[in-house]
């Protein structure tokens, strides 16, 4: 079987020492990342300050390259730090002072974005709703849908579970919380690169999400998406200068809100991290998602397969639309097991409740996937 995306795999030059299976994790680095980052410093060591009229503006280009990959249009996607930080600008928009305070999510988010409304109903009066799941992978669809009310201020929801790589019917539960007055927040990092989808067609509030993962892109270069109508109802409590009118006009008193997607940007850039994130960007808008989720639905499948025909817990769904990028195989010893696949060379990582996480990516190889199937029976025998 010819698979042209291997053609990538030049791309990437850790693929020549390891076996690469945790891309929902932390991407392979693209060998063109480091030219990025020489790009950054080499305007920062020729140019001094005045590199910030390069900067800026590629705060901007970059932004737009992600919407690109989600479906969003030109000019309604920030760049921030990290998910938690976009998060708390989100939260801080909203005030849990009257009657709609209630905050709807499963217990399936990924626990970095619960500490964030946890704070928010510690500090600030929010109520939350957390909505367990009965199996720890499926998420609890139809008991979300009946938990939003018209008490609710925001529902901020995974696209895809970190835990057991299940999607989440966002268009349901988007509906829903349209249809009572609330905004939905997607939290679209363990779906972006690997699983196609629009923003725009989902319809949600706001999306956010970073480069680490499928992207291939390094930490520090998350983003913001705010739907344009949403755009200039909002003033975040969590701001900064840059997210002002006339940042550089330097006037104190009570901030004067940029009218753009900027009044979501706080501070000053990390240019350094959104520079080498631009090149994993860049390479996932050129292969196509629709084409990396073919392949990513292929190899999952036949994990699954090799995973039931020794014996293991799949706790992932088996649906293909149901499913991520990720497969979540368990058995007794796995967390052993997957050290010891780590020491010889075959990347993955252990989560509790969910056990070895594996994911294949554009990059995988037939045979990588079959050498870790192949490692832990070696590995399980010689226990």
């Amino acid at each position: 079987m010819t698979d042209e995306l291997l053609k990538w795999r030049s791309e990437f030059p850790i693929l020549e020492r390891k076996t690469h299976l945790i891309s929902h994790s932390l991407g392979a680095m693209p060998r063109r990342a480091r030219d990025r980052a020489k790009e950054f410093l080499d305007l920062w060591d020729e140019q001094g300050i005045v590199a910030w009229n390069t900067w800026l503006p590629y705060v901007t280009k970059l932004g737009d390259l992600v919407g690109s990959v989600i479906g969003a249009d030109p000019g309604t996607i920030v760049m921030n730090q990290n998910v938690s930080t976009v998060q708390w600008i989100v939260s801080s928009c909203l005030d849990f002072k009257g009657p709609r305070r209630r905050v709807v999510y499963s217990d399936l988010n990924f626990h970095t974005v619960n500490y964030v409304w946890q704070e928010q109903a510690r500090r600030r009066g929010a109520e939350l709703v957390i909505v367990p799941s009965k199996d720890g992978i499926h998420p609890p669809t139809e008991e979300i849908l009946a938990a939003i009310d018209e008490r609710t201020a925001i529902v901020p929801i995974s696209h895809v579970i970190f835990r057991s790589s299940a999607v989440k019917d966002v268009r349901a539960i988007t509906k829903k919380a349209h249809e009572v007055g609330a905004l939905v927040l997607l939290d679209c990092y363990q779906s972006t690169g690997t699983v196609p989808f629009s923003v725009k067609d989902l319809g949600v509030d706001f999306a956010c999400g970073g480069s680490v993962k499928w992207i291939c892109g390094g930490p520090g270069a998350a983003y913001l998406y705010v739907r344009p109508d949403r755009m200039k109802q909002f003033e975040p409590m969590l701001t900064g200068w840059f997210a002002h009118k006339r940042p550089f006009a330097f006037e104190m008193g009570p901030i004067d809100y940029a009218d753009d997607v900027w009044r979501y940007s706080g501070g000053t850039p990390a240019m350094p991290a959104l520079y080498t994130a631009h090149a994993g960007w860049e390479i996932v808008a050129s292969i196509g998602v629709d084409r990396i989720r073919e392949k990513s639905l292929r190899m999952t499948r036949r994990m699954m397969q090799r995973a039931d025909e020794m014996g293991f817990r799949v706790n992932t769904p088996r649906e293909d639309s149901k499913r991520g990028g990720t497969v979540c195989i368990d058995f007794d010893g796995a967390e052993v097991v997957s050290r010891e696949l780590i020491r010889r060379g075959i990347l993955l990582d252990y989560r509790p409740k969910c056990g070895i996480r594996a994911s294949p990516h554009f990059y995988t190889t037939d045979e990588e996937v079959e050498r870790l199937f192949e490692e832990i029976e070696k590995i399980r025998s010689a226990a």
